[in-house]
């Protein structure tokens, strides 16, 4: 197992302003410990063989969650105006929008 990568502070700084981010000084100390145990976590990761592994897009196996199309009957107008608060005729009546 490689050593435990450790950031330095000056490393910390850098990402910060990479990624837009004011930070002061007590954060330094705190994501200096917290980005260190990710990139240590990553070694790990590279160390597990995967010859054998097929490369995939998800983890998980995708499923559509959409239902097959039906065909049936419309409402008529009628029925679709039947709640309408205001209508014209076979339309639905509505406040002008433009002048």
């Amino acid at each position: 197992m490689k050593s435990k990568m450790i950031l330095r502070r000056e490393d910390v700084i850098y990402i910060a302003r990479l990624a837009r981010l004011g930070i002061d000084e007590a954060d330094i100390d705190k994501f200096q410990v917290q980005l260190s145990n990710i990139l240590e976590n990553f070694e790990i990761l590279q160390q597990v063989d995967t010859t054998d592994v097929r490369p995939t897009a998800h983890t998980l196996a995708l499923q559509d969650v959409m239902s097959d199309d039906k065909v049936i009957d419309s409402l008529s107008p009628t029925q679709i105006l039947a709640n309408a608060p205001y209508k014209k005729g076979q339309f639905f009546r509505i406040r002008a929008v433009l002048d």
